[in-house]
């Protein structure tokens, strides 16, 4: 295999310039030690050894890190609070079939994302670097070297994490132009795509204006929640100017549990999946911990933060939906329920109101996605992992990751628009949350061994962990880590049972095709693999060796390159 001669010119070994496939030779790799390679000029500068791994992994110049603790909260808490809290409580209630169930629900989703919020600190405090879950998968997960990669990619690309919330945006949008008239979904799909069109060219051209606008509508999310919070409170304590002359009777004991579990195991586990949807983000600041000032102390004080505050937001939130709107009503609403919530104490003037606040706040969820997922596409493409690298790396012509936001837009583009009507929001809000249940599951099972005790594994095992020299400022509890990845195979397999006779997931589609589609991106990234990785170096004549180097601002980052075999 090529050799290395490291920083410390030891003649050693460096497992991280050893080919990605076992392939032997005795050349020097120096002579390919600078090329062209995805628009930037790679010199292979060994900055780290294998014993030093930590330390490298936190070599960032003190002028890209530019946040804070609050700052930091605020990525985790304005992705965590999208449209989910808007959108998705009748579906939440339909699937339970019951008021009482379906705040357990809830209850059980924020247990879940606390657990996961707890691993991902653990993960984020190990290894502080720019790119959540695919670090930590290529780091538990080591070999055959790139298929996790590969198939994280896969993910990355493929899956449309906007397109949910486009649907919502445009029911929300059309509801606030007229909200006596039902909803076209042609119309509403639609007012989708003209969403996140906008946000793409802001995001790609105007990338100041971008971000101006997206902090701004970050803001006032907090705001519209505590008011629906309040209001609902006040409604239940017959505040003057909020008592209802009918007010539901949602919370009589006897009526609370009527209904619960009618559409069987799969239903429960689909209405569970749109709770943890509405949570997810609690891992979002792992994505840009490079940039973070103090990361570890950063992050073990943010994260906690912002999901205690997101879970009790939630909580009080629920609970004045049912405190205004009968269940009844709620279900049949679709996803209007914070419309009807304010238009049932302030008539149909304060409903459309709401309808622009909550449409709005969607814009700015689709906004923060789409400028995060843009950069995940463009460091994939940096790192060589991706056809035509030199274009996804590119920050022309608007100096942003125009090319990884145009994949994005494209792929949520074609879900907003082919999904059938009826299906489109929970098919997508499904399409999002299984491939993350399956993340999840992997990287949790993987920790999970980590914390084994060594009584529990055999000597091979014990090796095989001895190896990872895991010694993370923060360490979860280990039954935490059980339960988040217990409940995580939970997800992940219970989908797979029909649902309930006379109980539909889908209106039109069978009820097994997100979990379809999941595993054939999964399968998508094996296939990938195989071919870039192992058929094409074999008849090309190459070896793919993968370096830590230094771009000219400061920063370290991995590419892989190929060396050629004489």
């Amino acid at each position: 295999m090529p050799s290395s001669t490291g920083a410390s010119g030891s003649g050693a070994t460096n497992p991280e310039r050893e080919p990605l496939l076992s392939f032997r030779e005795d050349g020097d790799t120096e002579s390919v030690s600078s090329k062209k390679y995805a628009s930037v000029d790679v010199r292979a500068a060994a900055i780290v050894d294998e014993d030093d791994f930590e330390a490298g992994l936190e070599d960032v110049p003190d002028h890209k890190r530019q946040l804070g603790l609050l700052s930091t909260a605020s990525l985790i808490f304005n992705r965590v609070i999208g449209t989910g809290i808007f959108a998705t409580p009748s579906v939440i209630l339909r699937s339970s079939g019951s008021v009482g169930l379906s705040l357990i629900m809830w209850l059980l989703g924020a247990t879940v994302a606390l657990c996961g919020t707890a691993v991902y600190m653990e993960l984020g405090t190990g290894l502080p670097r720019n790119g959540g879950e695919k670090n930590y998968l290529e780091f538990i997960y080591r070999r055959p070297k790139l298929l996790v990669t590969c198939i994280y990619a896969m993910y990355a690309v493929l899956t449309g994490w906007q397109a949910a919330s486009c649907s919502v945006f445009g029911e929300y949008a059309l509801h606030a132009l007229d909200p006596s008239h039902p909803i076209s979904p042609n119309k509403a799909r639609l007012a989708g795509v003209i969403c996140i069109t906008v946000a793409l060219f802001l995001h790609g051209a105007a990338l100041k204006t971008g971000l101006r606008i997206q902090n701004a509508l970050g803001l006032f999310k907090l705001f519209v929640l505590i008011v629906i919070a309040l209001s609902g409170l006040a409604s239940l304590l017959r505040v003057k100017g909020f008592r209802l002359e009918n007010p539901p009777r949602n919370f009589e004991w006897d009526r609370m549990w009527e209904g619960s579990l009618a559409g069987g195991a799969n239903a429960f586990v689909t209405g569970l999946f749109n709770v943890i949807w509405c949570f997810i983000g609690y891992s979002n600041a792992n994505y840009a911990l490079a940039e973070v000032r103090d990361p570890v102390r950063t992050l073990k004080r943010a994260a906690p933060l912002a999901m205690l505050s997101v879970t009790l937001v939630y909580l009080l939130a629920n609970v004045a939906y049912l405190a205004v709107v009968d269940k009844d009503e709620i279900v049949r609403s679709g996803r209007i329920v914070a419309a009807l919530h304010f238009g049932k104490l302030w008539g149909v003037g304060a409903e459309r109101a709401v309808s622009v606040i909550v449409a709005l706040s969607t814009l700015g969820n689709i906004l923060a996605v789409l400028f995060t997922h843009g950069r995940v596409v463009q460091e994939l493409g940096r790192e060589g992992v991706l056809p035509f690298s030199s274009i996804f790396a590119s920050n022309k012509p608007f100096n942003a990751p125009f090319a990884g936001l145009f994949e994005q837009w494209l792929v949520t583009t074609s879900l907003v628009l082919l999904v059938p009507p009826g299906d489109t929001y929970l098919f997508m809000l499904n399409l999002s949350s299984y491939p993350l249940a399956l993340i999840n599951m992997f990287v949790s099972g993987g920790l999970l061994f980590i914390h084994l005790p060594d009584s529990w594994t055999p000597k091979k095992l014990r090796e095989l962990r001895t190896s990872y020299g895991w010694r993370p400022p923060f360490r979860a509890w280990t039954p935490i880590v059980l339960f988040f990845f217990l409940s995580n195979i939970f997800l992940v397999a219970v989908p797979l049972i029909p649902p309930a006779k006379g109980y539909r997931v889908y209106e039109t589609l069978p009820y097994w095709l997100h979990v379809l589609v999941a595993w054939i991106i999964s399968l998508a990234g094996v296939v990938y693999w195989y071919v870039w990785v192992v058929w094409l170096p074999r008849r090309g004549g190459y070896v793919l060796v993968r370096d830590w180097v230094r771009d000219d601002d400061g920063t370290s980052r991995r590419v892989v390159r190929k060396v050629k075999v004489p």
